[in-house]
């Protein structure tokens, strides 16, 4: 008899081959047997007319504060997710030492918008090295399984302390003590080591993050930490600069470890490098021997606009600022008032806090072709014809007050989206061929990130209900998506145990019912600790989710199943009998 039997479900395997019908038997928290299996499970679960895929392994998260208290691990569990990989971008808490805990408190609020309110209250910081930290994410079960990067931005304060500021330049030993750390958290189990090198990222004081400034040298050096371990994915975030040459230290790098080297590739305005030669600069680079991966969005980086989220349209008019501090219901009533709307639309915005930041602050509030208004059925590739301005002008009045009417709606709920990176072109016609190259990877959801401006979490759903369903420009067939979610994403860090269905396989598992898969609109909840907000959102079609052969989730409903930990290093199929 087998702990669990799958029967009847259309197996997607995860490695891209056609789909067929099999069950699956697990035992111990692996597959065991895929195929007619005649033997009961203690527990069987009938996926008839379903689909079953392996669970998805997402790797651009920062889940670092909420992993210390949070069992579900929402809302990426929500979606199918089995495995999140964060310390993304080069910020995290660890090491840390006890006086720079505010400090990284504020580098993580700024650069990933999660309230620092919420980290202070949430984190016991029971740790100082970053060893210590990985023992602390062993102690809690989840429902997921973790893992992380050493964050540069971390490892940078605990080894120049005070004199860590924007143009800092680290010693010699500087640089030696921070690859120490990284060969130590690595050695440890870290993934990889993750930077941030774009001037969009800042603290919450407004500072650039630490790795912007870093040198070459310093970067290089401390690739070569992860070298002497053997194993380790270097991530950053970047402007891309030509005059950093980028791509010439990243093959470099990759060519003298022989590890891989992933940067995050996006449409953006704050960018040196158009997309088109990030891609063909990277090739030329792999051409020569480096292992330099792209990872990609699925969509339109999206900023969900909405009066009691950290954005919209009116966020920097005198009358807005004016009431700050001020409790929502106070809020509420002065934007009912006829003659506080007109007196709010007719306002000029403030300034940017600083020029680096003003062509963002002006499309957030006069980018009105590039907004479009949130409903229950969003299209997230959206129309010219849909924006704002056009609906504006197709009702004869200003696309402020026609903005300002939609965040009224819904008794002051209503939200509109700006896709700001990813959607220069109207549409994601770019991102068909690069979901079918090798060279890519599908990534950064920054799940458990952005909570009050972006909710890409729910990327995986996206994926199946956009892509593969109901794209009107082209889709993607359901057999690659599911790999480029699984196999691929677990591939590029090592993960060699999961995304794929076979015996010896960890049993992390979706049963899907296709038909029925769709994401339901965003909602802001204010759930975090201290009560800080975060915007959610849930799907619908996901019959079962499983977690080393437990039920997580059923019918999208935690079960409090926590069967996930930490992940220590790459991981290997499990040898089995029954595999051969």
């Amino acid at each position: 008899m087998h702990d669990m039997v799958i029967r009847g479900g259309n197996v997607v395997d995860g490695t891209g081959s056609e789909a067929f019908a099999a069950d699956i038997a697990i035992d111990n928290g692996l597959i065991t047997a895929v195929g007619d299996i005649e033997a009961k499970g203690r527990e069987e679960i009938d996926a008839s007319g379903k689909t079953v895929t392996p669970g998805f392994v997402d790797i651009h998260t920062h889940y670092d504060g909420q992993a210390t208290w949070d069992a579900e691990m929402a809302p990426s569990s929500w979606h199918g997710i089995t495995t999140v990989v964060m310390g993304n971008c080069g910020v995290g808490f660890a090491p840390a030492r006890p006086d720079r805990h505010d400090w990284l408190i504020g580098l993580m609020e700024g650069v990933e918008d999660i309230p620092g309110t919420a980290l202070a209250e949430g984190i016991t910081w029971n740790w100082e090295s970053f060893p210590e930290y990985l023992d602390e994410l062993e102690r809690m079960p989840r429902s997921v399984d973790v893992a992380t990067h050493v964050p540069h931005g971390a490892v940078r304060a605990y080894v120049l302390g005070d004199r860590e500021k924007p143009g800092a330049e680290p010693t010699e030993d500087d640089i030696k003590k921070m690859a120490d750390i990284v060969e130590e958290g690595v050695r440890a189990g870290a993934l990889g080591f993750s930077t941030s090198r774009t001037i969009l990222h800042r603290s919450v004081d407004g500072e650039l993050v630490p790795g912007t400034t870093a040198t070459k040298e310093e970067l290089i050096e401390i690739g070569r930490a992860m070298g002497k371990v053997g194993h380790g994915v270097f991530e950053m975030a970047s402007d891309l600069n030509k005059e950093w040459d980028e791509f010439g230290w990243m093959g470099a790098l990759s060519r003298e470890t022989g590890l891989p080297v992933t940067f995050a590739a996006l449409q953006s305005i704050a960018k040196d490098l158009p997309l088109e030669e990030q891609i063909s600069t990277m090739r030329a680079e792999n051409d020569n021997g480096a292992n330099i991966v792209a990872q990609i969005a699925l969509r339109g980086n999206g900023i969900i606009m909405a009066w009691e989220g950290t954005v919209h349209p009116f966020i920097k008019k005198p009358s807005w600022e004016a009431m700050a501090g001020l409790p929502w219901e106070e809020k509420y009533a002065k934007l009912k008032d006829p003659e506080f709307k007109a007196q709010l639309i007719a306002e000029d915005s403030l300034p940017a806090d600083n020029v680096d930041m003003a062509p963002i602050q002006f499309i957030v509030t006069n980018g009105w072709a590039m907004q479009y208004q949130m409903d229950d059925r969003f299209n997230y590739e959206p129309t010219a014809e849909e924006s704002i301005n056009a609906r504006a002008n197709a009702a004869g009045v200003t696309p402020e007050e026609y903005a300002y009417d939609l965040l009224m709606a819904d008794d002051g709920k209503g939200m509109i989206y700006l896709p700001i990176l990813n959607y220069i072109d109207g549409n994601l016609d770019f991102l068909h061929d690069l979901q079918q190259a090798d060279d890519t990877v599908n990534s950064l959801s920054d799940g458990g990130a952005h909570c009050g401006t972006i909710c890409d979490a729910a990327s995986p759903t996206f994926m199946l209900e956009h892509w593969v369903k109901k794209r009107t420009r082209g889709t993607l067939p359901l057999e690659h998506a599911i790999k480029r979610q699984c196999q691929d994403t677990a591939r590029l860090y090592g993960l060699n145990d999961r995304g794929v269905i076979a015996p010896g396989y960890l049993a992390d598992i979706n049963i899907i019912d296709m038909d029925a898969i769709r994401l339901d609109k965003p909602w802001l909840a204010f759930d975090l600790p201290a009560g800080g907000k975060r915007l959610l959102q849930r799907a619908e079609g996901y019959i079962a989710t499983i977690k080393s052969g437990k039920v997580t989730f059923k019918d999208g409903k935690w079960t409090g199943e926590t069967p996930g930990g930490l992940i220590r290093g790459p991981q290997q199929v499990a040898m089995l009998e029954a595999a051969e």
